[in-house]
């Protein structure tokens, strides 16, 4: 018998001794980092609301209870029941039972009220029926991505189980080393944008922190092949994290499974379905563009397949001498800042992700509270000395005193933006304008991926700003459904139907004018002298949208819009920047991320930015703060303890 099993026996018999002599407990197994119980009699552990968390918080481990099949009623029979349950107004859409696990899943409108105060209506679904319910959201504006994604999960769940299963018992598997160690190597985004990708080490253990794209730089991926790396073999990562979707972070996660990789990703629930949003398009750009793709789309299905979701604030057992907790990074959607506490109390990091430090329309401010972090790892793109952002407020008005001034002159505004996050942001802050009358009711074209963002994030409206969250709740009052809002969808016939057309805001992606529909809005609306180019989000070095920002006015459009192969466009429309509206916080932002932790790290590690802006934090944070600063190159290892 192996040492897991003997824990699962173990663990079995303790629950027997602290559950009531009439709950039966058939089965005890490790799915990911849950314990998951077995029970003929799920009907009574439903009907002591306390059990499981007691249980939990003697066995300090997150359980599920899940009912013997012989404990079901039948689905016809539960559907009934289930919907009595249920008030009317919870907005129940589908009901799908599976017999494999016991569980049934409730689509609701309103989860809240399907699952009730402190879980009352969850517990009485299971004293009824005997299944364990788990409820999603249905999205409020229908998302192709969402819907793709829980039909493969549902498609996928037995080979899933055992995915879960295999995880579960390598991450209780019996410590081998009596060293102690902590390591973190830099594959990627050490002074420089992009690519981002670290490896946690221990003696224990081996964690990849992201692994994404560098904008602007074809074919510069982060530095996989060392040993540290997958040098040594895929199959030898124990975990991957992943802090937000953004392509360069998350670009080239699903080549690990083209290497051999068939272990977790952990993250949250809407970065995984970003995550494959993101990764699917970052394929279909680069077949358009003639080059050949890192991956293939069945890579990014196994990545998603293997993503194992966590809440913000879950400590989560990851290996035998790790565990995790995700906070919120203010950044994008599901953007997390990651802690990991290392040993029995031996070591924490922290690596902050991307990170936007005050309140934004979408988000609130990112995390910096943790019991202990001994070494931050903490992102440094705007840590130069001058960057300091245009305050929100002024921001907003700068950018309606173009909207204003544009549309007075009979041209129309085009905004280069992410797909996800900035977009929204601008989003929010028109729907309020128009709706206030600071800026003309006119149209705005969303092109691009920006209409299936939105989309994913009303269906996560908890990751969102507490009163942005509220709003989304009512329908009528959901600033993402305002009527000026129109998706661009028939292609490059509605985008010259709109180019002739009278004044509006076109929202468009790529955000850094990197290829996609950007392109074509610049070839039809480029010559217009009216209209402006208005840039609200960072242009990495080395991208088209910096050197359009540095002032070029001959930019190539091959292929783009009707452009053949070497044409160029003279730009004669204006250009404007407007800080204030990026996703990063800015050089104070990050200054406060440190100063207000408590206790402060003893050592930052500034990545994610470029030379100088690292350098200039690492040296500020040493001179204020009295700690130890780092500026790692990339292929550096810092061993801590």
């Amino acid at each position: 018998m192996s040492q897991v099993d003997k824990q699962l026996d173990t663990l079995k018999s303790e629950i027997e001794q602290e559950i009531p002599n009439d709950i039966t407990v058939t089965d005890v197994k490790y799915e990911g980092p849950e314990l998951v119980v077995y029970t003929r009699d799920p009907k009574r552990f439903a009907g002591d609301g306390d059990l499981i968390r007691r249980l939990a918080s003697k066995l300090r481990k997150r359980i599920t209870v899940r009912p013997d099949p012989s404990a079901l009623s039948p689905p016809a029979r539960a559907e009934e029941a289930v919907r009595k349950v249920i008030p009317e107004e919870a907005g129940v859409t589908d009901l799908d039972f599976h017999e494999d696990t016991g569980e049934v899943v409730i689509e609701a409108q309103k989860p809240g009220m399907v699952i009730g105060r402190r879980g009352s209506t969850l517990r009485e679904i299971t004293q009824e029926v005997g299944w364990t319910p788990e409820v999603v959201r249905t999205p409020p504006i229908e998302s192709s991505t969402v819907s793709n994604v829980r039909g493969f999960l549902k498609n996928e769940r037995e080979e899933r189980r055992d995915i879960l299963e295999r995880v579960g018992r390598q991450i209780h598997r019996e410590e081998m080393s009596d060293d102690e160690w902590v390591r973190i190597t830099t594959l990627g985004c050490c002074r420089e944008v992009g690519r981002a990708a670290f490896i946690l080490s221990t003696p224990e253990t081996r964690i990849l922190i992201d692994c994404g794209d560098k904008p602007g730089a074809e074919g510069e991926v982060p530095y996989l092949q060392v040993p540290e790396a997958l040098g040594a073999g895929a199959a030898t990562i124990d975990a991957v994290i992943l802090t937000h979707a953004h392509l360069d972070h998350s670009a080239l996660l699903p080549l690990l499974f083209k290497y051999g990789y068939d272990g977790p990703i952990y993250t949250t629930e809407p970065t995984r379905d970003l995550m494959g949003l993101l990764t699917l398009d970052y394929l279909d750009v680069a077949a358009k563009d003639g080059r050949t793709p890192p991956y293939e789309s069945s890579q990014v299905r196994e990545a998603i397949k293997h993503t194992i979701p966590l809440e913000y604030g879950d400590v989560t057992d990851i290996a035998p001498d790790v565990k995790l907790t995700f906070h919120n990074a203010g950044h994008i959607l599901g953007s997390s800042v990651t802690h990991f506490h290392i040993g029995d109390g031996l070591y924490n990091v922290a690596f902050s992700g991307d990170i936007h430090y005050e309140d934004t329309r979408l988000f609130n401010g990112a995390v910096n509270d943790f019991p202990r972090v001994e070494t931050l790892v903490l992102e440094s793109t705007y840590g130069g000395r001058d960057d300091y952002q245009t305050d929100q407020e002024d921001s907003e008005e700068a950018l309606k005193e173009v909207i204003n001034e544009t549309y007075e002159q009979g041209g129309k505004v085009l905004i280069p933006a992410f797909a996800v996050g900035r977009s929204q942001e601008i989003m929010l802050v028109l729907e309020e304008a128009m709706r206030e009358g600071e800026i003309p009711q006119m149209p705005v074209h969303l092109d691009g991926m920006i209409w299936e963002a939105t989309a994913i994030h009303t269906t996560y409206p908890e990751y969102l700003r507490d009163d942005l969250r509220d709003r989304i709740f009512h329908d009528d009052e959901n600033p993402f459904l305002a009527d000026q809002f129109n998706h661009i969808d028939a292609g490059e016939d509605e985008r010259q139907e709109v180019a002739d057309g009278d004044q509006c805001i076109i929202i468009s992606t790529s955000g850094m004018i990197e290829g996609g529909p950007i392109m074509s809005w610049l070839r039809h609306i480029g010559p217009d002298p009216d209209s402006n180019l208005v840039f609200v989000g960072y242009q990495a070095q080395g991208t088209l949208g910096r050197r359009i920002q540095n002032g070029w006015d001959e930019i190539p459009v091959d292929g783009w819009g009707g452009g053949g192969r070497g044409d160029t466009l003279t730009l004669q429309m204006g250009t404007e920047v407007v800080d204030g509206f990026s996703g990063h916080a800015d050089r104070q932002g990050l200054e406060n991320f440190v100063k207000t932790m408590n206790p402060r790290p003893e050592k930052v590690l500034c990545v994610h930015g470029d030379e100088r802006s690292v350098q200039d934090l690492s040296s500020a944070l040493y001179h204020d703060y009295n700690m130890r600063t780092f500026a790692p190159k990339n292929l550096e290892t810092f061993r801590f303890k």
